[in-house]
């Protein structure tokens, strides 16, 4: 079982302590400027996420999403604002404690997979414990492969296998260093929806018996509704945040139209607030 060392995760939890927040953004502004022009990515925004929530990040092109991501997942920094992440403050650190950040408190998963062609799936995962000077790497690449049920495809090349498998093998590599968070960007994007249920069934399993934070960014209100809470974002500011009132599981409901999808979750999440939320 997969516990959160870096997250302060332990078996040893009681139901008594009040969650720690994984994800602490405090006015957060990202302004790019392109000559004379600025553009404002991110304006003012406010968040929190506990350990052990499972949400998505929505919103349309141009939205602030993307910036948000990658500010989340310390590819980036703001312009103004705090970030804490499992309790450090990152917005302000050097490349190479930002990289540090990276590796031992994120797990990425990403849209393409981004695997390696030539190296086998337990060296894949091998990585980030080879680049965090991690001891045990073969032992813990091996468990995390079997937490995502690729126990027997150990030394398969990503040639050999789905890409629901691929993506798998992602997850196990998001997964080794026990990090406080994975995120994960349009993770189903590139699969065909047999496998897309089976990548879900696998985060909503690591999330709700194992305790793992995930945060999703999506424009996919389907994979969204999958999820405990959405935050849709607008010109940069957050327009909504509230909780999914009745989460799908994965596998338990056939996928609806794209029309009739995206107004049922406009309904239940984008218009039922107060009106003043997005004036």
């Amino acid at each position: 079982m997969f516990w959160r060392k870096n997250g302060h995760k332990s078996e040893t939890a009681t139901a008594e302590q009040s969650p720690q927040a994984v994800i602490d953004v405090r006015d957060i502004a990202k302004v790019y400027k392109m000559g004379d022009i600025e553009v404002h990515a991110l304006r003012g925004v406010v968040m929190k996420v506990y350990e052990g929530e499972f949400l998505s990040i929505m919103g349309p092109s141009g939205s602030g999403k993307s910036t948000l991501m990658n500010i989340l997942g310390c590819l980036d920094q703001p312009t103004s604002g705090e970030y804490y992440l499992d309790g450090e403050a990152v917005s302000k650190l050097s490349e190479s404690d930002l990289a540090r950040v990276r590796n031992k408190k994120i797990g990425f998963v990403f849209q393409s997979f981004n695997l390696l062609k030539r190296t086998s799936a337990l060296r894949q995962v091998e990585l980030p414990l080879i680049y965090g000077g991690e001891g045990g790497r073969s032992k813990r690449a091996k468990a995390a492969l079997e937490a995502v049920g690729l126990g027997n495809r150990l030394d398969h090349l990503p040639s050999e296998l789905s890409g629901g498998q691929q993506q798998r093998v992602a997850i196990a590599r998001a997964l080794v260093n026990e990090p406080a968070m994975i995120l994960a960007d349009e993770p189903t994007g590139n699969l065909d929806s047999r496998s897309g249920t089976e990548v879900m069934q696998i985060f909503q399993r690591l999330n709700r018996e194992q305790g793992i934070t995930v945060v999703f960014v999506t424009h996919d209100p389907w994979i969204a509704r999958h999820t405990n809470r959405i935050v849709m974002l607008r010109d940069g500011k957050i327009i909504t945040d509230r909780p999914v009132p009745h989460p799908l599981v994965a596998g338990e409901a056939e996928r609806p139209s794209e029309a009739d999808e995206m107004e049922s979750i406009f309904k239940e999440t984008y218009y039922g607030g107060d009106k003043q939320e997005y004036n």
